[in-house]
């Protein structure tokens, strides 16, 4: 499925935001080692952790896939995407 230089970016935001979701739960928790979470929290961080690989996963084939369709290096479009991604986050 070829996908659009502006959906490859939604799918980086996607992943960023699952990703800073998990960052959160961890600061949250504190470090399992010296603060023993529980059961409760474990299933939700666990389920973050998922989503956060799962939406990565698919955003990595995504740019892997339009990189080929294109001709482009696959290294130049994931970091114009991580760009145009993190750009539109920080307006």
């Amino acid at each position: 499925m070829a996908h659009t230089f502006e959906e490859l970016v939604g799918m980086q935001r996607a992943a960023d935001a699952a990703q800073a979701q998990v960052e959160q739960l961890r600061d949250t928790f504190g470090p399992p080692s010296t603060h023993p979470w529980s059961e409760q929290q474990t299933e939700v961080y666990e389920t973050a952790w998922r989503a956060w690989r799962d939406l990565a996963r698919d955003a990595q084939a995504a740019v892997t896939e339009c990189a080929k369709e294109q001709g482009e290096s696959r290294y130049d479009t994931e970091a114009g995407v991580k760009k145009a991604a993190r750009h539109l986050a920080d307006d």
